[in-house]
C-alpha cells in the first residue's frame, strides 16, 4: 500500500480513537485519583482529571507499531521500534508523576536517561544551523546537546501547559509546520510522527480547550515534548548530511514555550529560588492577570505561534540570511514584550 495512504489511514484512526478514549481516560483518572486539585499555584477551581495524554499516546504507539510492521522500509523500522520503547518509558514517568508528584530532581534524572537513550538509538542533534554559511557539525558535542535538547523540549511543553488547551493547541500548530517541512524533505519518519501527533492532539483539544474536561498532565506534556524533539532530530538519521530539518525550524515555531521556559529559569535564579519551584508568573498567568479569559489567552498564543511557524516554513524554503534576521528580530521582540508583561504583572 502507498506510504501516504497508510499515514492518512493511521492518522484518521488515531484521531477517532482519541475521541473514543478520552471519556474512558476521564473515568480511569477519577478511579485512580489522578486529578489536578485546586491549589495556590493552579488556576483550576475544581478538581480536573489528569493524565489525558494517554488518550492519544496509546493510539499513536499502536499506529507506529503497525507502520513499522507493514511498511517495507528498514530504516523506518530501526527508528520506530526503539522509539516506541522510549515512549512507553515516558508514559510511565508521566503517569507516575501525575498520580504522586515525583520529586523534581528524580524526574530530571529520568529525563536525562530518556535523552541518553534517544541519542543511543539515533535521534541525535548532529548539527546547528548557520544561515550565513555551512552548518556547524557538532562532533562529540552532539551527545550533551542532544540530552539538553530533549530536556528543553519536554520541560518547555510541560511549563506552558498552564491553562486550558494551551499546550495541546501549540503542539497542533508545531506539528503542522514540521509536517510541511517533512513533506518538503521527503522524510518518512518526520511525516509519520508529525501526522500522528497532530491527529492525536487535534482530537484531544476538543476536550482540553476551555472549559477543559481533562488535562494533558505530565503524561501528555512529556510525551508531546519527546515526540517533538524526536521529529526535529530525525532528519540527520534518515538523510545523511545537512537538511533543512535542523534545530532552527523547531526553535522558531516553539518560540513561545521556549521563551517562557527560559524566562522562568532566569526569574527563579534571580529570586534565589530553586529552578524547579513552580509559580504563577508564566506569561499566560500574567495575561490572565490583565483580565483576559483563558480562551483569549490561548487564541493569542496560537496566533503568535502560527506567525513563528510561517517564518519557520519560510526559512526552509527561502533565503536563509533574510529570514534569519526576521526571526531574530521577532524573537528579540518576544523577549522584550515578555519582560514588560512580567514587570507589569509584578506591579499588579
Amino acid at each position: 500500500m502507498n506510504f501516504t495512504v497508510v499515514i492518512i489511514i493511521l492518522a484518521i484512526a488515531i484521531h477517532l480513537a482519541t475521541h473514543l478514549l478520552v471519556p474512558l481516560n476521564i473515568k480511569f483518572s477519577w478511579k485512580l485519583h489522578i486529578v489536578s486539585e485546586p491549589n495556590e499555584r493552579k488556576i483550576n477551581r475544581i478538581a480536573i482529571p489528569e493524565a489525558g495524554g494517554l488518550s492519544f499516546a496509546l493510539p499513536i504507539i499502536i499506529a507506529e507499531l503497525i507502520l513499522a510492521i507493514i511498511v517495507p522500509n528498514e530504516e523506518l523500522k530501526l527508528m520506530l521500534f526503539p522509539l516506541i520503547g522510549v515512549e512507553l518509558i515516558t508514559l510511565i514517568l508521566g503517569v507516575t508523576d501525575d498520580r504522586g508528584d515525583i520529586p523534581a530532581f528524580v524526574k530530571l534524572l529520568w529525563q536525562i536517561g530518556i535523552g541518553i537513550i534517544m541519542y543511543l538509538i539515533g535521534f541525535r542533534v548532529m548539527s546547528l544551523t548557520n544561515p550565513f554559511g555551512s552548518d556547524f557539525m557538532l562532533g562529540w558535542l552532539s551527545f550533551p546537546i542532544t540530552i539538553i535538547w530533549y530536556l528543553v523540549l519536554m520541560n518547555a511543553i510541560n511549563l506552558i501547559d498552564g491553562i486550558d488547551g494551551l499546550a495541546s493547541g501549540i503542539c497542533v500548530i508545531v506539528c503542522m509546520v514540521l509536517l510541511v517541512v517533512g513533506i518538503k524533505e521527503s522524510n518518512s519518519i518526520v511525516i509519520a510522527l508529525s501526522s500522528f501527533l497532530l491527529a492525536g492532539n487535534l482530537a484531544f483539544l476538543r476536550f482540553n480547550f476551555y472549559p477543559a474536561k481533562i488535562f494533558l498532565g505530565d503524561t501528555g506534556a512529556l510525551f508531546n515534548g519527546l515526540i517533538l524533539a524526536a521529529i526535529s532530530t530525525a532528519g540527520t538519521r534518515q538523510y545523511k548530511g545537512i537538511t533543512s530539518m535542523t534545530l532552527i525550524i523547531p526553535l522558531s515555531v516553539l518560540a513561545v514555550p521556549l521563551i517562557d521556559m527560559f524566562l522562568a529559569i532566569f526569574r527563579r535564579i534571580r529570586g534565589g529560588n530553586n529552578i524547579f519551584t513552580p509559580d504563577k508568573r508564566h506569561l499566560h498567568h500574567i495575561m490572565l492577570s490583565f483580565g483576559l479569559s483563558q480562551r483569549t489567552v490561548a487564541l493569542i498564543v496560537y496566533i503568535i505561534t502560527i506567525l513563528f511557524g510561517l517564518i519557520a516554513i519560510g526559512f526552509s524554503f527561502s533565503t536563509n540570511k533574510i529570514l534569519f534576521s526576521v526571526l531574530l528580530g521577532l524573537l528579540a521582540l518576544g523577549v522584550v514584550i515578555s519582560y514588560i508583561l512580567m514587570g507589569q504583572g509584578r506591579k499588579k
